[in-house]
């Protein structure tokens, strides 16, 4: 599929508000609410647009601690260590990466008690692993959910 112009005005409206409707996004781009409809099926369909959600802020909802984790892993047991870490709920993103670890991975916990659980019982307990680095944010500058066109 190719990406046109008119499309990614749709992707950047609903990057900045994927509650936005049919008949917002048509007003804003001067088109037919049936035709933005259809263009918003077609990027879904073609795995452009692959979800909506909703984003959280993790502070509100008792999330107190976030922390970022480099983890290397022997070769043989990378992807059962990603996958099982992906199926813990403290676990936000993993990533593999190039670099020195192999993977990168954002944890949010309520406290410093429930992080060292964390660290020492589910983390540390996994088949595989040989090193892991943590660092503990302190002040967020910029997220975002969405990718910039």
């Amino acid at each position: 599929m190719k990406i046109d112009a008119t499309d990614r005005k749709i992707l950047k409206l609903l990057t900045e508000n994927g509650r936005m409707s049919y008949v917002d996004i048509a007003k804003e781009l001067g088109l037919s609410r049936v035709a933005i409809r259809e263009r918003i099926n077609q990027l879904m369909e073609e795995g452009v647009i692959e979800k909506f959600s909703v984003v959280i802020n993790s502070d509100k909802v008792g999330k107190k601690v976030s922390a970022f984790f480099e983890v290397d892993c022997e070769p043989t047991s990378l992807v059962k260590v990603a996958e099982t870490l992906v199926e813990n709920p403290k676990v936000a993103s993993c990533y593999q990466m190039t670099g020195p670890s192999t993977l990168h991975m954002h944890v949010l916990v309520e406290d410093f008690d429930e992080l060292e659980h964390f660290i020492n019982e589910e983390l540390y307990a996994l088949q595989g692993i040989t090193r892991v680095e943590s660092h503990i944010l302190l002040r967020r500058f910029k997220s975002r959910s969405g990718l910039n066109l």
